[in-house]
């Protein structure tokens, strides 16, 4: 069992910056990918960002350009810079890790809100 937990959300004005982070409770290393993903209220969850192993990343297409993910595998912590918010980054933000293509665990949640 792989416990996450997200920090990092909270109100910002458009136009502004924040930076997501998911603390796994053991090591990432070896993991298949780990992921960050977004929800509102009635609508699918989505993809925002993904890195694989080996490092390669995958956005969604309404983030690409702001908001860049990366890994840190010494300290098992993965980050979300997210640039140039919008309203309609308004969202759940949920950590995704995934140790093989098969299996994936959730984080509870961190909610960004990006308001004036």
């Amino acid at each position: 069992q792989v416990q996450l937990v997200e920090s990092g959300g909270g109100l910002v004005q458009p136009g502004g910056s924040l930076r997501l982070s998911c603390a796994a409770s053991g090591s990432i290393f070896s993991f298949y990918a780990m992921g960050w993903y977004r929800q509102v209220p009635g609508i699918q969850r989505e993809l925002v960002a993904r890195i694989s192993r080996g490092g390669n990343t995958d956005y969604g297409d309404s983030v690409k350009g702001r908001f860049t993910i990366s890994r840190d595998n010494v300290n098992n912590t993965v980050y979300l810079y997210m640039n140039n918010l919008k309203p309609e980054d308004t969202a759940v933000y949920y950590c995704n890790a995934k140790p093989t293509p098969v299996v994936a665990y959730w984080g509870q949640g961190t909610q960004v809100t990006v308001s004036s």
